[in-house]
């Protein structure tokens, strides 16, 4: 569980197949962890590159931090993970939150960024994720586990749920996440999306209620191809092979 000093704040990074010459560096969503990519994704990637994950701010086993949630420091905090581990140019992709980072990334440091795959990107003016934070509870979790374990395969333990509880009390109570986040609505509505230059693949679940802000970002980036994948929001869970195969063919191919 390697934790690296970028900026005076512990990081958790994790890295596979050091020895490639071309990495991709991975982001994950918001009130998640790297290990969305670890077991099954990046091994696929890691086949052909070398991939770098860590854990965003707060989140993991990443430093907690109460502000600095905003995409310009998020995209300030991914900057200097990228100088410390000496890294100039990447293959980037990103998934729900980290999809918006990813966006940031490309429109702030185009120099940075090789190509782009944005994975179920939320549309920020959405208010739904905001609403989550307000009816945040214990019981809320466990209903949503109840649910989600249904379309995703997948168990989450008493252990996990309750260090993932004490991660979301945090976040929603004692940071600066959710005026940081309101701060961003108008992102996807801002002239500089249409200014992505990066070749840009869109993966988004067909069955997802995010599927329009993928739509909605085809129309706005030159060139930018969208794919719908069986699945919602969590296609990553859902449907990993086929990510990391279809997320390996785009960035191998130029």
């Amino acid at each position: 569980m390697p934790i690296i000093e970028v900026n005076n704040r512990g990081v958790h990074v994790q890295e596979l197949n050091k020895g490639a010459t071309e990495t991709v560096l991975l982001v994950h969503g918001m009130f998640s962890n790297l290990s969305i990519y670890y077991f099954n994704i990046a091994p696929i990637l890691a086949k052909h590159f070398h991939v770098v994950m860590y854990d965003l701010k707060s989140h993991g086993l990443s430093e907690r931090t109460e502000s600095g949630y905003d995409l310009n420091s998020m995209t300030n905090d991914l900057v200097n993970l990228l100088d410390s581990l000496n890294l100039g140019q990447v293959y980037l992709a990103g998934y729900s939150f980290g999809g918006l980072i990813a966006l940031k990334m490309a429109v702030r440091f185009p120099e940075k960024i090789k190509k782009l795959t944005v994975i179920e990107a939320p549309d920020p003016n959405d208010d739904k994720t905001r609403d989550i934070i307000d009816d945040y509870s214990r019981e809320f979790l466990e209903h949503y586990v109840a649910n989600f374990t249904d379309t995703t395969k997948v168990k989450m333990g008493k252990r996990q749920m309750e260090r993932n509880h004490r991660m979301y009390e945090y976040l929603f109570h004692e940071t600066s996440i959710k005026s940081d986040m309101i701060l961003e609505k108008e992102f996807f509505s801002a002239a500089e999306i249409s200014d992505i230059q990066q070749d840009t693949l869109l993966l988004y679940g067909a069955n997802s209620n995010c599927l329009k802000a993928g739509k909605k970002l085809k129309n706005k980036i030159r060139g930018a191809s969208l794919l719908e994948v069986n699945g919602d929001h969590n296609i990553p869970i859902q449907e990993p092979v086929s990510i990391g195969n279809i997320i390996e063919t785009f960035f191998n191919n130029g």
